[in-house]
């Protein structure tokens, strides 16, 4: 028997805000490209950013953390203190150093298009761990392959195929990217090492939620993982950037780099992400991710004025593709286990629809 359903308001609300906070988060991320490219266009040198980042995100989270987790976070033992050491170094600190090389050598609108293969390939590293599983037969299963297949696909098509320029928009522009073309192999070496920065994130992903088991204060984790994370980018830094003019930063954009993305991105995206993900699931975060490199590409044109190629653009629709195949699959594997555990959600669902139905024929009359 069908129940009708009273439309709450609240619920209304919520779901706005989760739209704005979707948005607001993937254009945080836009403007990481963005800012973080435009400082390594004016010079500055990438291992010292991510070390300048990295502290600066340390310095903005420890007294929020200690002021609200102090009482309640677990103790630190060695052999949780090492894995958030290597979960650090691997996740965090190998990431942003690869991904600061890649960016330097390729686009911000590229770093941005590359960022859809990250839950696709979070999915595939799950299935290598045994943390997630795929029926090939099913209908679910296909879909989820089909997408990995279309990243794959994508990621090689940015990297080998360039085709000719497109320009969206006739800027006439004077910035240092303007117009230059990255050599063939330079670009190559750019996609493929954006690709493993994303891997090794995704790999962080992954391996945080067992982390999590045995350490549950997310934030003083978070802030941890910071400060390791800043002393591994400091070794790091000193050992590719001995010049003392590499270190220097002023009141110029390096700063608002540095400041942006380790407070900004680090600090405001993380408590945003970790709301929407609380109210709406990772789902519905994953699926806004394509926002990033639409933001990223008007703003690169008009700030940056980089040009973008056919090839990019063809290669970003294949990861939209796919990164929307694996989340198709896995919401249809999740209907089914819900559907399993729940007999009547099937009758509740056409209860649904048949009153949509009614509505609709209530309205044209």
């Amino acid at each position: 028997m069908c129940r009708g359903r009273n439309i709450n308001p609240s619920a209304k609300m919520g779901e706005s805000k989760a739209i704005l906070a979707v948005v607001a988060i993937q254009t945080i991320y836009a403007g990481y490209f963005l800012l973080t490219k435009l400082a390594f266009d004016v010079g500055m040198n990438t291992f010292v950013f991510v070390f300048y980042r990295q502290a600066a995100a340390t310095l903005f989270l420890a007294p929020i953390a200690i002021f609200f987790e102090r009482k309640t976070a677990p103790q630190l033992s060695l052999s949780i203190f090492l894995k958030i050491f290597f979960l650090s170094l691997f996740g965090i600190t190998m990431s942003l150093d690869v991904v600061g090389v890649a960016l330097k050598s390729t686009t911000a609108s590229l770093g941005a298009a590359i960022t859809n293969s990250l839950p696709v390939i979070t999915f595939f590293l799950a299935v290598l761990l045994r943390m997630e599983k795929v029926k090939i037969r099913t209908s679910s299963g296909i879909m989820k392959m089909t997408g990995v297949s279309l990243c794959m696909g994508g990621v090689a098509t940015i990297a080998f195929y360039r085709g000719p320029l497109l320009q969206i928009w006739h800027l006439h522009h004077t910035s240092l990217h303007s117009h230059i073309i990255t050599p063939t192999n330079t670009w190559i070496k750019g996609v493929f090492l954006m690709f493993l920065s994303n891997i090794s994130w995704a790999f962080w992903l992954v391996l945080q939620g067992r982390v999590l088991k045995s350490y549950p204060s997310k934030l003083m984790l978070t802030t941890v993982q910071c400060l390791l994370s800043s002393i591994q980018s400091f070794l790091v830094a000193l050992a590719f950037a001995r010049e003392p003019s590499h270190w220097k930063i002023g009141w110029n954009v390096r700063l608002v780099s540095v400041a942006y993305c380790g407070i900004i991105v680090t600090g405001v995206a993380f408590y945003m992400q970790a709301w929407v993900v609380e109210k709406k699931g990772p789902v519905f975060l994953a699926m806004t991710t394509p926002l990033i490199m639409v933001i990223t590409l008007i703003m690169s044109a008009f700030v940056l004025g980089e040009t973008i190629t056919l090839g990019s653009v063809l290669g970003a629709l294949l990861l939209v593709g796919g990164l929307y195949f694996v989340l198709w699959g896995k919401t249809k594997e999740e209907e089914r286990a819900k559907a399993a555990f729940n007999p009547n959600l099937d009758e509740e669902k056409a209860c649904g629809e048949l009153k949509g139905e009614e509505s609709k024929m209530e309205i044209k009359s």
